[in-house]
């Protein structure tokens, strides 16, 4: 591997690297940041569907990371760097002492997404989740249950967030993904498609373990709070997890690892 120690956080090589937390509120212009051991194991690996551009490593780290960092291509730059400059560069302290930038490349669109998918596929439908850990959250369980696909409007988060991508310890790097439009266009896309349409919400019609999966099933989430609007219910067949007498709230990630894992256990 190439690595290439660094004097001065003003190095022109690193600037992708530059103030991370301002450029996760203004973009980066198709890149983005990984970050810790457990997401660059991921994305290190064959799993990850995103090229990486280079690696940035505290200095004290190299050694202990070396058989994790023989699996990086030889041409891959790998930065070092003192912890005092690593922090001047990133703009705030990096205790784990290990960052990557990874390349978007050209995302294909929702229709051209669903249309790739098999004929018996499972795909997680989050709609208006903002919260970048739910969103991790949810990526990290269509991965560990096997979703063939993520599927998000515009109105919710990036899955390549940082933040996403870090809660998700890799997930987003690995299920396939698209994030485009208003939820009522990526339903008509999956109605086309042949999907049975299940939205999860405390009032659902039926309960989970009720549910046998079609060939092709789309679980449906809504943020937490509002949920899913009524537009959406009306289309759909509702379901939702049996709880306690008195209680029928759930965090919308944890509700996605239910159900994920019950649907993909039956199918």
């Amino acid at each position: 591997m190439m690595l290439i120690p660094l004097t001065s956080p003003d190095d022109p090589r690193i600037d992708a690297y530059r103030v991370i937390k301002e450029r996760d509120l203004v973009g980066r212009g198709g890149r983005f940041i990984v970050e810790g051991r457990t997401v660059l194991d991921v994305a290190l690996s064959p799993r990850n569907r995103f090229a990486l551009e280079s690696l940035l490593l505290a200095e004290s780290r190299v050694e202990a990371l070396s058989p994790l960092l023989a699996q990086a291509p030889q041409d891959l730059p790998v930065y070092t760097a003192s912890q005092a400059i690593l922090d001047g560069i990133t703009g705030f302290h990096i205790h784990r002492g290990l960052l990557g930038v990874g390349l978007r490349g050209e995302l294909p669109p929702m229709a051209e997404r669903i249309a790739a998918l098999p004929e018996e596929s499972l795909v997680v439908v989050p709609l208006g989740i903002t919260n970048h850990d739910n969103v991790g959250g949810i990526m990290r369980n269509a991965a560990a249950f096997g979703a063939d696909a993520a599927l998000f409007d515009f109105a919710s988060c990036d899955p390549l967030y940082r933040k996403a991508i870090r809660v998700s310890v890799g997930g987003s790097l690995i299920v396939p993904f698209a994030r485009e439009g208003t939820a009522e266009a990526i339903l008509d896309h999956l109605a086309a498609a042949g999907f049975e349409l299940l939205a999860l919400s405390p009032a659902g019609a039926v309960t989970l373990d009720e549910v046998r999966p079609a060939r092709r099933t789309a679980l449906l989430l809504g943020a937490e709070g509002p949920g899913l609007p009524d537009s959406i219910l009306a289309r759909t067949r509702t379901v939702r997890i049996a709880m306690s007498a008195g209680f029928d709230s759930l965090n919308v990630a944890t509700t996605s690892g239910i159900a994920l894992h019950a649907l993909a256990r039956i199918r």
